[in-house]
């Protein structure tokens, strides 16, 4: 899987990880409505998902977690919201934190975010 697919597949994700949170059902549709990205390509990213073992797709629509997406999922999710905390706590306005932290989640190492973490739960104490 390329570096662009899996991001993609990662934020796809993500979104749905987010959806969940609100909505008890989560359909494509309500990806593309959250995203805005074309239902061709939603779908598409989400049968990549689905065929990668990440989610399921039942007969109604309905998207669900495999245990290693839901993982996933949160892995990804953490991140973002680490991230912009971090990001918002030196001074960068929430919504260019929430824009850089999506840049940032992908890609920086497991090592690196978890020394951010510590560094921030040191600092709440």
């Amino acid at each position: 899987m390329s570096k662009r697919i899996f991001e993609a597949g990662e934020m796809y994700l993500e979104t749905l990880y987010i959806l969940k949170e609100e909505l008890e059902d989560v359909r494509s549709v309500d990806i593309v409505n959250y995203t805005g990205k074309a239902k061709s390509s939603v779908s598409q990213a989400l049968n990549t998902l689905k065929d990668d073992g990440f989610i399921t797709i039942d007969d109604n629509g309905f998207l669900n977690f495999t245990e290693k997406g839901e993982k996933l999922a949160y892995k990804i999710y953490d991140r973002h919201i680490t991230l912009t905390e971090v990001f918002i706590s030196l001074g960068v306005s929430k919504e260019q934190a929430e824009e850089d932290a999506c840049k940032f989640e992908h890609d920086i190492s497991e090592e690196t975010f978890q020394a951010i973490k510590k560094h921030l739960e040191k600092n709440k104490k």
